[in-house]
């Protein structure tokens, strides 16, 4: 019987919408939301003059292709990134469950790096900039971070580390009688509503004026948001804590969420440095330091 301080989890089903053997799921929907609306905020982005200067911008066009090049990335990256991540030993007896995405298991960190390989491919076949292109996505990416982890609470996924004692811990029916923390809305709040208003504040301080910069203070962010969120995460059971101490409580061990985010944080800030002293900025031409002069 769940303790009497614990919530009982909601009775959502995880099917949005069942037509015949057709069903569309939370989890897929959160993507599509995700993906939606980041994409409308990038064309609101790229339609601000304000914002741009004499840096080159996308077209509107270029917009409405790179959805395709990120939504696959995406998927691609999160797959990748979980198979090797998160549980390479069963992938490597079970191959063929590697392609079983709708038995779960994707990776932020592997979906992030698909992006980044998606944005700097789509800039490069454009002729972009590739710093610009994920500035942009920076911006936007906290969107579907929030429908994402709402998807993880409504599956009962990736539930927080015990809580006996915390007011508002849920029972999860994956997770045993034990009250845990609702890690999944910690992860909405931070990762996703906290980092979109940074970044919100951040693009309308220094606009897109010097490539790279916004993506340096995207992925220290999030780093910093994601490994704050660990302490309350219960870490995957097939790998359980990388050292420390092996214990659920909070502030016990090291997680893989919490090592990976390491790398994240120091090329975040090397980013941050590299922008602000323009190294990460194209050569301007003549006509640009003009126009930037106000000569034009």
């Amino acid at each position: 019987m769940p303790p009497l301080l614990a919530l009982p989890f909601p009775a959502i089903d995880p099917v949005a919408v069942s037509i015949g053997p057709v069903e569309i799921k939370w989890y897929a929907l959160s993507y599509i939301a995700g993906l939606v609306g980041g994409w409308f905020y990038a064309r609101r982005l790229v339609a601000a003059d304000s914002l741009w200067g004499v840096v080159r911008r996308p077209t509107l066009a270029d917009i409405d292709d790179l959805i395709v090049w990120v939504a696959l990335g995406v998927v691609l990256g999160g797959r990748i990134g979980y198979v090797l991540f998160y549980n390479l030993p069963l992938y490597l007896d079970h191959p063929m469950e590697i392609l079983a995405i709708r038995n779960g298991g994707m990776s932020f960190h592997g979906g992030f790096l698909g992006a980044i390989l998606a944005l700097l491919l789509f800039a490069r076949s454009r002729g972009l900039n590739g710093y610009t292109m994920l500035d942009i996505a920076a911006v936007v990416v906290p969107v579907g971070l929030f429908f994402g982890r709402i998807a993880n609470f409504v599956n009962g996924e990736l539930w927080g580390r015990a809580a006996p004692d915390f007011p508002y811990a849920v029972v999860f029916p994956t997770g045993g009688d034990v009250p845990r923390y609702p890690s999944q809305l910690f992860e909405a709040a931070t990762e996703g509503l906290l980092l979109f208003v940074v970044m919100a504040l951040a693009v309308r301080r220094f606009g897109f004026r010097k490539p790279g910069l916004l993506g340096g203070i995207f992925v220290l962010g999030y780093a910093l948001a994601r490994t704050f969120c660990e302490f309350f995460r219960e870490p995957d059971r097939q790998l359980g804590f990388l050292f420390g101490q092996d214990v659920n409580a909070l502030g016990g061990g090291v997680t893989m969420g919490m090592l990976l985010c390491v790398p994240m944080a120091l090329v975040g800030l090397v980013y941050i440095v590299l922008a602000a002293r323009g190294v990460t900025r194209p050569r301007k031409t003549g006509p640009e330091i003009q126009a930037e002069a106000g000569q034009i």
